[in-house]
């Protein structure tokens, strides 16, 4: 006959022996689940390490971008101001000229060069006026002080006198022109 090998029955203790000696196995089974809250602490306290230093950045890159718009508001001002030095030059001789002098025709020449002057400096840096005589009235564009009866049919609704002229600054309305429209 064939010699059958019999396997001998092994108790549950014996087994957990085994069980708790084999390598890679925890030894307790809780001790695979602390390991694993460890590593997800360690995780949890790098990711909010490096959200904290993001944050910082970006308050800091915040800050710095608001003071650079200030000091850029502050320059272009400072730009203007030294285009404008010239104009201020000349009312100063201009006043100084006028005390001595009885020539009207020269002095009315003399503000009328300065005015114009001033006015292409200001356009050349992005200042228009509106123009609103005889256009239709734009909410837009114009404020209206009163309305008063159209001289023609074709004057309704149109612009017929300016009260103070309006300005628009590269394409943007600054000031409406305050306009009389016709009814």
């Amino acid at each position: 006959m064939s010699e059958e090998k019999q396997e001998t029955p092994v108790n549950e203790s014996e087994m957990k022996k085994e069980e708790k000696n084999q390598p890679g196995l925890p030894s307790h089974p809780d001790d695979g689940v602390e390991k694993r809250i460890a590593d997800l602490e360690e995780q949890l306290s790098a990711v909010n390490d490096k959200f904290l230093r993001i944050y910082s950045e970006f308050d800091n890159f915040r800050r710095r971008t608001a003071k650079e718009r200030v000091e850029i508001l502050t320059m272009a001002s400072a730009d203007v101001i030294k285009s404008l030095l010239p104009v201020l030059d000349d009312f100063e001789r201009a006043i100084i000229n006028n005390e001595n002098s009885t020539d009207i025709t020269a002095i009315n020449e003399g503000i009328l060069l300065i005015a114009q002057k001033l006015g292409s400096i200001l356009s050349k840096n992005g200042l228009q006026p509106i123009e609103s005589i005889g256009k239709p009235f734009d909410v837009d564009l114009h404020e209206a002080i009163t309305n008063v009866p159209a001289p023609t049919p074709d004057d309704k609704g149109k612009v017929l006198d300016e009260v103070e002229k309006g300005y628009m600054l590269n394409g943007k309305v600054i000031r409406f022109a305050k306009v009389v429209v016709g009814n």
